[in-house]
């Protein structure tokens, strides 16, 4: 059985300092951190807040990412993928059911749909000049509708590897706009030759 919280956090805080900071993690000495050691500190670790805050989209009615279910860059009947704008990689994009479902509630089939999905997304991000890694990632912290993300890793940046390839997204300058439409578009046609569906009338980052 998981610890409760209240044990987890005094489990983590026999680990920390007299601020409550704990020691630096082992991934910042990784030659792909985006950031040096010296002058790094971890952020004092807070108590549990319990009950948790509502993620985004709790009430389906208050849902976004259902009130935007006809957008994206392809769409078949169950799911939708988007172009995410304004990143600094070559391209990120975001698949969602186009029903109101998270991952622990997702029908048998939707699920049985969403891994062979994801990997022909995956080929499709792969085979685009100069990206060499489609990285997958669904947190689900922040929002109760399933959103699975796609970040494409560019070739020949060894720095960007592995798991801190979102926070190096997070500091690059923003990749231009025309050319991540125009890679999504082609990962958005690949998808129509390779499992169907169609294109939407609106594609959202576009009109954005």
């Amino acid at each position: 059985m998981a610890l409760r919280p209240d044990e987890f956090y005094e489990h983590a805080r026999a680990a920390a300092d007299g601020d409550q900071r704990l020691p630096l993690a082992r991934m910042t000495g990784w030659d792909i951190s985006p950031f040096e050691q010296d002058g790094l500190r971890v952020a004092p670790l807070r108590p549990p807040v319990l009950p948790e805050p509502p993620r985004h989209g709790e009430d389906p009615a208050d849902c976004d990412m259902c009130r935007d279910r006809n957008e994206g860059i392809w769409l078949d009947d169950h799911w939708r993928l988007a172009r995410i704008p304004g990143v600094g990689v070559p391209l990120v994009l975001m698949l969602y059911p186009r029903d109101h479902h998270d991952m622990a509630d997702l029908p048998d089939g939707l699920a049985a749909e969403l891994g062979v999905l994801t990997t022909h997304v995956v080929r499709h991000v792969q085979a685009l000049p100069h990206v060499s890694r489609a990285h997958v990632y669904r947190i689900g912290d922040g929002a109760a509708h399933l959103h699975i993300w796609f970040f494409a890793r560019p070739a020949g940046q060894a720095q960007l590897y592995g798991s801190w390839l979102p926070v190096w997204d997070d500091l690059l300058p923003e990749y231009p706009a025309e050319a991540a439409a125009a890679d999504a578009a082609a990962v958005a046609d690949a998808l129509l030759a390779s499992y169907g569906g169609h294109r939407p009338t609106v594609d959202r980052a576009t009109r954005d």
